[in-house]
């Protein structure tokens, strides 16, 4: 059993929690996740690590209550305990010192590209961060970026703070400024996590600029452990596994279509287990 420490409200809907579990934290690394199970008869889902602290042995998951499972996850509070806590799972983010990284990501992927923006800031990179949401009130971890960020920018779909409109408007402008610019140079890596047709339109545009790019994927997954195949994702016109393969791949050579079409293989059973939650 592991028990929660620590509960935060972030943002409507987004829930932070700091687990007991000191196994993962001496062994997780920047990229990783875990497969989180509430209790004997409950789900399995991944969820990847926004943070942790090796001396005081704890983990931190940040999550958006969005179906059954991650509700009865957010509905938990400080001392209750959950059944597992697996991993550290999945392959750390290859990590070096490259000159320049844009690090980005969109709603609660943010926590998910805060650690490895850290970890490459601590590999000795420039980093920029782009990061957005549909809306001020639901924006996260601006604090903890502006703290590594060399430049942080940040974007909302309605306008209501930073700059309205998408990650992918502020990125074709950093590459714009180097178009026009003898003395700047395109980034040696964009790294991007959040919603599919985000990162699609991100490795779309760099792909156009021949700009490397990394994309942290979500894929339905079961066991974890690269036996049950339903993570399968289709990346340069072969099948990998997200659990074992990734999470981290090439963006420019991911089947993006692929990937969005499975992940609503469920959604009718989704709906229908979410309603059981409030009844």
């Amino acid at each position: 059993m592991f028990k929660i420490l620590d509960k935060k409200i972030l943002a409507k809907d987004v829930i932070k929690i700091t687990i007991d579990s000191p196994t993962v934290a001496e062994k997780a690394q920047a990229g990783q996740f875990v497969v989180v199970v509430i209790d004997e008869k409950g789900e399995r889902i991944p969820l990847t690590l926004a943070d942790w602290d090796r001396k005081l042995g704890t983990v931190t998951l940040i999550f958006q209550t969005v179906g059954f499972t991650t509700k009865r996850l957010g509905a938990l509070n400080t001392g209750d305990k959950i059944e597992h806590l697996l991993g550290p799972l999945g392959h750390p983010t290859e990590l070096k010192k490259l000159g320049t990284v844009v690090c980005i990501g969109g709603g609660v992927g943010v926590a998910e590209v805060y650690p490895v923006s850290r970890a490459f800031k601590e590999a000795g990179n420039r980093i920029i961060g782009i990061i957005g949401s549909r809306s001020k009130e639901l924006l996260i971890l601006e604090d903890e970026m502006r703290g590594i960020c060399d430049e942080l920018f940040i974007t909302t779909d309605d306008g209501t703070y930073g700059r309205r409109g998408l990650v992918t408007d502020i990125l074709k402008e950093l590459f714009t400024v180097v178009e026009k610019s003898t003395h700047t140079k395109y980034p040696d890596l964009v790294y991007c996590i959040g919603p599919v047709l985000m990162m699609k339109a991100v490795s779309r545009l760099t792909k156009d600029y021949a700009v490397k790019t990394v994309v942290s994927l979500n894929p339905i997954m079961v066991d974890a452990t690269g036996m049950c195949g339903a993570c399968r994702c289709t990346v340069g016109g072969k099948t990998v596994f997200g659990c074992v393969d990734g999470p981290d791949f090439d963006g420019h050579s991911i089947d993006f279509d692929e990937l969005a079409k499975r992940l609503k293989l469920f959604k009718s059973e989704e709906e229908k287990k979410n309603e059981e939650f409030h009844t």
